[in-house]
């Protein structure tokens, strides 16, 4: 019996063929300067029919670690082994990676514009051509993000467990936690979810910064959730984490004014009463200290050692007191897999 081969796959004005890879530059919009703003996918099609996962990083500008993810995904993945078809974008918001800012032109989160409009603003019209021409194509999404600007978040996956599908592919990543996370109106996640398309988020490191543990784990997560689909022969990278699940989280905010007095680290455990910092008026004077309102893990932490009173400092997930001393060892042995040294592709 022969063996069933692709179709070629057409995207914009590009044929792709069967176990090829091409680069597609799609139009996106043009600033007032006349310079063009394109999206830049890189596709790589399969030899045989499968599914069509779409990995993209940077709908937040300033979100460095999936773009080097997705760079070391394109030069990692052979098409002529490939099952399906992979389609990357290592940055979708170009002017806010241009401009190292979460966002666009008009000061707009991209990620609060979807489903889009072919009409509306910068915004909308990246949403509704990243949808049209990407999104409803993809039959899995893997969105790659990392903490805001001075915040830094343990890597982890976000992702609906009213999804079974998308819960699978959470597991199959292998990070140390994963959070339940509902849609948020104008989210990509919220847009995939109305289409049926199970949808990851990988949440890891600081924006503007890049973090080689978050990459490394981050690439060897792609590339296991690729294996899972069996887009891909070979065996998942299990690095011996067994992931722990969260229903919910919370932050923990600032008591006073003053000077940030860290107690805990990030990956930390922390028990309900717990001190987390102390606030320190710069110019002394009794301290304020900030206490855990629940047990878990720390998943979330400020990088800036100053703050005013009620600014979110900790944000930590939460767990049942027999899942945290696995959760704590599951961290513990991620940090272990995943040193963050420079660069060692």
């Amino acid at each position: 019996m022969a063996r069933k081969r692709s179709q070629p796959f057409q995207l914009g004005d590009i044929q792709i063929a069967p176990g090829t890879q091409e680069r597609v530059l799609l139009p996106a919009a043009r600033l007032y300067s006349d310079t063009p703003l394109d999206l830049h996918v890189e596709v790589l099609h399969g030899i045989k029919p499968g599914p069509v996962l779409l990995v993209c990083a940077a709908i937040h500008g300033d979100e460095l670690n999936g773009i080097e993810i997705c760079r070391r995904l394109i030069q990692l993945i052979d098409p002529k082994e490939l099952t399906g078809t992979l389609l990357v974008v290592p940055v979708v918001n170009m002017f806010g990676f241009i401009q190292q800012t979460r966002y666009l032109p008009d000061r707009r989160d991209l990620n609060r514009c979807f489903p889009g409009s072919e009409r509306g603003a910068l915004g909308s019209r990246l949403a509704f051509l990243f949808r049209t021409q990407l999104v409803e194509r993809a039959t899995h999404i893997i969105d790659l993000h990392t903490g805001a600007i001075h915040r830094s978040n343990l890597p982890q996956i976000r992702v609906n467990f009213d999804n079974e599908e998308a819960k699978s592919m959470a597991a199959a990543f292998n990070c140390p936690v994963i959070m339940n996370s509902k849609d948020r109106d104008g989210s990509l996640r919220s847009t995939a979810s109305e289409l049926g398309i199970p949808l990851i988020l990988y949440e890891a490191g600081e924006a503007l910064r890049f973090d080689y543990a978050s990459i490394k784990a981050g690439v060897n997560g792609v590339t296991n959730v690729i294996k899972m689909l069996k887009m891909m022969k070979g065996r998942r990278t299990r690095k011996k984490v067994t992931p722990v699940y969260s229903q919910r989280s919370v932050w923990m905010r600032s008591e006073g004014d003053g000077l940030v007095i860290l107690k805990v680290d990030l990956g930390q455990q922390v028990n309900r009463g717990q001190l987390l910092a102390h606030i320190a008026p710069p110019h002394g004077g009794e301290h304020t200290s900030v206490y855990s309102s629940v047990s878990g893990i720390v998943i979330g932490i400020s990088n800036i050692p100053v703050s005013n009173e009620g600014e979110a400092l900790f944000h930590v997930a939460c767990f049942d007191a027999d899942e945290i001393p696995l959760a704590t060892e599951m961290v513990e042995t991620f940090v272990e897999a995943y040193p963050d040294r420079l660069s060692d592709e």
